[in-house]
């Protein structure tokens, strides 16, 4: 058992901003890339994506906070040890996490150099990774036991 529980008001706050955020980015999943182009469309769209991005790690961060000795130091070292320490499955962790790892570092130390047609492909075709993710955290708050933690 991990000693310090994990908050679940915490979890649960991060994961309502992802919900908010998708909401917010699938209102551009009709549009053609085009009209996503008008106005504000892309930075509006480049908004929610952040802030997506940034609850998925806040929530990793927090987790592994309470994994006894483990310090991670970037995004990617919160992805790869929310899998070595089997919170989340190796292949979602390889296949997208870390993927979402280095674009929230692109859309942070980058984004001049972020393409409206990235967003546009993202906003079309990935945003289910962060269900998919959202999804495997609802199980540790409604199980932690069974990842070794107790929830507050």
């Amino acid at each position: 058992m991990k000693n310090i529980p994990i908050n679940k008001e915490v979890i649960i706050s991060r994961l309502s901003e992802i919900e908010k955020d998708l909401d917010k980015l699938s209102k551009f999943k009709d549009f053609s890339i085009q009209k996503f182009e008008e106005n504000d469309n892309f930075a509006i769209a480049e908004h929610y994506l952040r802030r997506a991005l940034e609850a998925v790690f806040d929530i990793g961060n927090h987790i592994l906070s309470r994994v006894p000795g483990l310090r991670v130091t970037t995004y990617k070292d919160i992805a790869i040890n929310l899998g070595k320490e089997n919170i989340l499955p190796e292949e979602f962790i390889s296949e997208k996490l870390i993927k979402m790892a280095g674009y929230r570092n692109r859309l942070i130390h980058f984004y001049s150099e972020i393409s409206i047609e990235e967003i546009f492909n993202i906003i079309k075709f990935e945003l289910t990774d962060f269900q998919e993710f959202s999804m495997y955290i609802k199980r540790i708050i409604v199980n932690p036991e069974d990842f070794g933690f107790t929830v507050i």
